[in-house]
């Protein structure tokens, strides 16, 4: 769970409005002052809708002195449809994260599971396509984005939703490839955290969301959160939203793109890496029992101080700069990971968050301790502006900011990332019609190609029969499937020369470029790339290595 900043990054960090921020109480506001911090931030989600008037509903949870002082949903579950209101269910997507590491984190307490163990310690079947780190990799290690995987590696596993079991996804960690060296360099890495969520099984003896239900939420009373999405009414839930183009996935109009949560989002299966389902009221005890280091108002603890501690200690470095600038005033100094959180400074104070994004949902949660304060917002869309907007224009008003506009900030960006946009997709439209013929006739290409951590995609040769004046001609074509995602699946079209490109029937998808090696005048192996440069990372279609069956 990408955004285009990375499309993901965007969708993890935005909102809109033409008129700038109001200045008048918001210092006040960063007093102490729970009612008036509600009423600013009720104010500027409104105002923030106001500026993206496309997204359909926004749900936020505000967190101040351990006490949830606004739980409120704003717009509509549907386009067309019924409100949204403070028990609504959302997708949060990678913002489990967190919830993962506390579990180990409670593991570790009992004496079950220590961070700086070997992963063998757990899962003594462990291995990954580097053998030299079979024995090297830590628990903490899984949870900290620096094994060495690079952005996204092995998410084709799940996303979109595929038919592969836990078990299944398990077996294939020994294929994929590692791209960088160990704990030298930050790679998002979802598949680690469904490695993770085996440790938790194997040191508990439960199923990771078994122990999630029982150790967390049913002792947090998060009655309305689901560890799994399959469980989602949709009666009960947002139902997400996009824009599947022209020209490009990411444009065009927002529209409805799924009936339920599980219809786009069913990571049951990778459910450690970003399973939660759940609402405004739900979110803000969890939101309570971060910010008060594992106490929970019983005074019993879910975890121990020194847990807390370390979750919130990085682990490795994401990014750095030069500091805040008068046109970006939240830029970081320094941006690392810790366990299931970054841990960033942002105007000169120390802030813990980490963001969310799946098809039809972007998500985010900011705790910002200095203020024993945080907050969460959930989207039912794909707009990353908003989210960033949402993001930077809550945690200034914690803070009692007022000197940048958000909105129209993020306003200007999606306007720039629009026009890149659609030139890319005219680009790659003219590439098409001008490009070579294949080398081959299309029958060559047919047949089952096979990745060694993916599997089998399969590309058959089909025959069109279309009708002309005096008899039906039969136009050969070829079809691209891929075997454990049934949504990727459609024509493949000659692009330019041995370089084809699919057009998937399903439009919430992303189309791939595959090119084919020939050796003897026979492909024999071929590469994949996603077409749209704005494609979501976990369209991992270019760590694919595909050989001839």
């Amino acid at each position: 769970m990408s955004i285009r900043l990375t499309r993901r990054a965007a969708l993890v960090s935005s909102v809109a409005g033409a008129a700038a921020l109001p200045s008048t109480g918001w210092a006040q506001a960063a007093a102490n002052d729970s009612a008036t911090l509600a009423e600013q931030v009720d104010a500027f989600v409104k105002q923030t809708m106001a500026g993206f008037p496309d997204q359909p509903a926004v749900s936020v949870a505000l967190v101040k002195d351990g006490q949830a002082v606004l739980t409120r949903g704003y717009g509509v579950r549907a386009i067309g449809g019924a409100a949204v209101d403070e028990h609504t269910l959302f997708a949060i997507a990678s913002n489990t994260k967190a919830v993962t590491c506390a579990a180990l984190a409670i593991l570790i307490d009992e004496g079950k599971v220590k961070w700086d163990e070997p992963v063998r310690t757990y899962l003594p079947d462990f291995a990954l396509s580097k053998p030299e780190l079979n024995d090297m990799v830590t628990v903490r290690d899984l949870v900290s984005h620096r094994i060495g995987f690079g952005l996204g590696a092995g998410d084709l596993l799940f996303w979109p939703n595929s038919d592969r079991t836990r078990a299944e996804i398990m077996a294939a960690v020994p294929h994929v490839p590692i791209e960088d060296t160990f704990r030298t360099t930050y790679h998002y890495c979802n598949l680690m955290f469904v490695v993770a969520g085996e440790v938790i099984a194997a040191a508990s003896g439960m199923a990771w969301e078994d122990f999630i239900q029982t150790r967390i939420l049913d002792r947090l009373g998060m009655s309305e959160t689901l560890p799994l999405m399959t469980a989602a009414d949709p009666a009960k839930s947002a139902l997400p939203h996009g824009r599947l183009g022209p020209p490009l996935r990411y444009q065009g109009e927002m529209q409805t793109i799924g009936r339920s949560i599980q219809e786009v989002w069913n990571w049951s299966s990778a459910g450690a890496a970003g399973g939660f389902v759940t609402t405004p009221v739900d979110w803000a005890k969890w939101i309570a029992v971060q910010l008060a280091r594992g106490a929970l108002p019983d005074g019993t603890r879910l975890y121990s101080e020194a847990r807390a501690n370390e979750m919130w200690r990085p682990n490795i470095i994401i990014g750095s700069s030069a500091g805040p600038t008068a046109t970006l005033p939240g830029r970081a100094i320094a941006s690392t990971y810790a366990t299931g959180w970054q841990v960033q400074d942002y105007r000169g104070e120390r802030m813990i968050t980490h963001g969310g994004g799946a098809p039809g949902y972007v998500s985010g949660t900011v705790l910002i301790p200095g203020r024993n304060a945080g907050f969460s917002y959930f989207t039912n869309a794909e707009e990353g502006m908003l989210t960033r907007a949402l993001r930077s224009g809550i945690t200034d008003i914690v803070m009692g900011k007022t000197d940048f506009d958000w909105i129209a900030d993020g306003q200007r960006l999606q306007a720039e990332g629009n026009a890149r946009s659609v030139e890319a997709a005219a680009a790659i439209d003219a590439k098409q019609s001008a490009g070579a013929r294949p080398s081959l006739p299309l029958a060559a290409y047919a047949g089952t190609w096979r990745d060694p951590w993916y599997g089998d995609i399969v590309i058959e040769e089909m025959v069109v029969v279309t009708s002309h004046a005096r008899r039906p001609v039969g136009r050969p074509t070829l079809d691209l499937r891929f075997s454990r995602t049934p949504a990727l699946s459609g024509a493949l079209e000659p692009y330019d020369g041995d370089t084809f490109r699919t057009r998937f029937h399903d439009k919430r998808e992303e189309d791939v470029f595959i090119t084919f090696t020939l050796e003897n005048s026979r492909p024999v192996s071929a590469t994949m790339k996603a077409v749209s440069p704005d494609a979501d990372f976990s369209y991992d279609y270019h760590d694919l290595r595909l050989t001839k069956v």
